[in-house]
């Protein structure tokens, strides 16, 4: 039988380490690896979002909002679109494109800044 506490307790430490480390990442001017761990630690806490409603072990998924519809919470349709465009930065943090091109240090700001409100309103839901 699977613990369901120490399994949200593992997402949701995973979720505030890897939070630091996006914040180390782009003061150190590293925006691609930044936001990777930014998407990391929010699809971290939507795990623990996930085993505290299904009472099982969350999925090996790394989209938002498929994570989100596995849980109770209900988002705002710019939180919605948000999570759909942050998506990315998993991608390009696992398969690094590099005619893409940099993401600007004033988007990455800008983006990491909306990623903190969800990160933040998703550790209070818990």
């Amino acid at each position: 039988m699977v613990d369901i506490e120490k399994q949200i307790d593992y997402w949701r430490s995973g979720a505030v380490e890897d939070w630091e480390v996006a914040g180390e990442l782009l003061k150190a001017s590293r925006p691609r690896h930044g936001l990777f761990f930014a998407h990391l630690a929010l699809e971290k806490m939507l795990k623990a979002h996930v085993c505290r409603f299904t009472r099982d072990v969350a999925p090996r998924l790394h989209s938002l909002l498929r994570l989100m519809e596995r849980t109770e919470l209900t988002l705002s349709e710019e939180r919605r679109e948000f999570l759909a465009r942050f998506d990315r930065y998993q991608v390009e943090g696992r398969y690094h494109d590099p005619l893409l091109g940099a993401v600007p240090v004033a988007v990455s700001q800008a983006e990491l800044r909306q990623a903190q409100e969800v990160f933040e309103w998703l550790k209070r839901q818990l």
